[in-house]
């Protein structure tokens, strides 16, 4: 997707060394990025990506190493210090606030000051052009914790877009869009390509990340693996040098039969909460047995995470019913429903499943603290044997249970969530977007962890955005559109198929 015309080298990373504690995050790489050309950075989780991403935009500064910045050496003092030299980064996990507007997290920090201060009004009509590049349908005073994460990261990436950045760093921009969304960013990279900015791109989506790389870097362990051309590389190059032949997400368990009915969902209708006259679930009915895997696929807006919140309770039902085991949930509250054996792995791990002032092992227990009692109080032994005892079922990659959570590589944040529900020993569990900003290894880690609960007997219903995953180990796939079932497979499906009955467009 390169610019043409460019592909000078604009800023490089020499024999960058970065230690946490005893901890070698990056062990001597060498990374240049250039001029009108997008540099893909493919690597698993904890394979140091972020990390020299951070250091380059100034987060973090190296243990050792030098930042060369149009051939001179430089050392970025804060975000600020490296986004004034023309270098952005649009983070993998969101870093908006919540309780602000959309226009005021794209100008924190650099408000649009006029004779009589803020110049709010100039502050929206940037933002509102922005969104409309992004062909976002929201305003500037939109608060973003009503948004939805996909809509969340569009901000975020215009947020990124706002500053006019000749350097722009983009970990994992695609996360939570719908292919619309993805396609609508390919046509802004591809301006910012001729315009002459550099981009980095981190992408777990590989064969997205093959549409837009000119350049392809490895990293694995801290360390640089291997790096090529575009047009000498393919998926099977990318995957052999990230993970060996490891890219197997499974297929549907066998050898055992489906259970009575643990989830039945009859009749659900579920409302928009902006817009209380439009149903984002529409009378839709759903079983599933126990030991069955179901795969939601849907384009964003088509219902699956208002579905699942639904029957985990945290999304108001206008009509219909939940039965778990053939009992009515409906007026349960969530911690009941927890109680009664629904788990929800939520779409949002850093905003709803997991509290990142906790440690991993307060994390995994969080949501089944009663477990841990001995004798009316909390037992901290208890508790900690638990957590050693999830970290093992789940296989957190953890020195132990006192970790922060935080420390954790974004594949292992997710199986401690996943971990969290497991310890409620849940009869159905609920996954929205399971594999979300994590690599192929952890994905495969994740799918085949759920292939071993469902031949336990768990009820698994999970849903995603990538039809190559709907193809993995679910016995069942439900398409929604637009709030209903538009069509329902099974694991000898096609991708044409799927998407065609979602309502996207099938590539020629």
């Amino acid at each position: 997707m390169s610019g043409g015309e460019f592909d000078e080298v604009v800023l490089e990373a020499r024999n960058i060394v970065k230690n946490y504690g005893g901890t070698r995050a990056l062990k001597g790489v060498n990374f240049e990025i250039r001029k009108g050309t997008v540099t893909t950075l493919f690597g698993e989780n904890g394979a140091g990506k972020s990390t020299l991403m951070k250091i380059l935009s100034g987060v973090e500064r190296p243990t050792s190493g030098q930042i060369i910045l149009d051939g001179e050496p430089v050392e970025f003092a804060s975000t600020n210090d490296a986004r004034d030299r023309g270098i952005s980064i649009i983070h993998q996990e969101l870093s908006l606030a919540p309780n602000l507007s959309v226009r005021d997290n794209i100008f924190m920090g650099r408000e649009i000051v006029g004779p009589f201060g803020v110049d709010y009004a100039e502050e929206a009509r940037q933002t509102r052009a922005l969104l409309e590049e992004m062909q976002l349908a929201i305003g500037p005073d939109t608060l973003v914790h009503d948004l939805r994460v996909g809509q969340q990261q569009i901000v975020e990436i215009a947020r990124a877009l706002s500053v006019n950045s000749r350097i722009l760093i983009m970990d994992e921009p695609t996360s939570a869009l719908a292919a619309a969304e993805v396609e609508v960013l390919f046509g802004i990279i591809r301006d910012l390509l001729a315009r002459g900015v550099a981009i980095v791109y981190i992408s777990h989506h590989l064969e997205e990340a093959l549409e837009v790389t000119d350049h392809a870097v490895v990293l694995r362990d801290g360390t640089m693996t291997a790096k090529a051309e575009r047009k000498d590389i393919d998926l099977e190059w990318i995957v052999r040098n990230m993970v060996g032949d490891n890219f197997d997400l499974g297929s549907p368990p066998t050898g055992y039969d489906f259970g009575p009915p643990a989830l039945a969902v009859t009749g659900l209708t579920v409302l928009d909460r902006e817009n209380p006259e439009r149903a984002v679930v529409n009378g839709l009915d759903l079983e599933v047995r126990a030991g069955e895997i179901v795969c939601l696929y849907g384009l964003m807006g088509a219902g699956r995470t208002e579905l699942l919140e639904a029957i985990a309770g945290r999304e108001p039902i206008a009509s219909g019913d939940v039965l778990l085991e053939g009992r009515s949930i409906l007026k349960d509250s969530i911690a009941e429903r927890i109680d009664a054996g629904v788990g929800l792995v939520p779409e949002d791990r850093q905003r709803d499943g997991l509290v990142q002032t906790f440690d991993v092992g307060t994390n995994l227990t969080l949501a089944s603290l009663g477990r841990s009692l001995v004798r009316g109080v909390i037992s901290r032994r208890t508790e900690n044997d638990r957590a050693k005892a999830l970290i093992a079922d789940v296989t957190v990659k953890t020195p132990g249970p006192d970790l922060p959570i935080g420390a954790l590589s974004g594949g292992n944040q997710q199986k401690v969530v996943i971990g969290k529900i497991v310890g409620t020993h849940p009869r159905v569990m609920l996954l929205d977007e399971p594999s979300r900003g994590i690599d192929v290894g952890a994905k495969a880690e994740v799918f085949r962890l759920l292939s071993d609960r469902a031949r336990q007997g768990l009820a698994i219903v999970y849903s995603t955005s990538e039809v190559g995953e709907c193809l993995s180990i679910a016995h069942r796939i439900i398409v929604l559109r637009r709030g209903r079932i538009s069509a329902e497979f099974g694991p000898d499906a096609t991708k044409e198929m799927i998407m065609a009955a979602s309502g996207e467009a099938v590539a020629a």
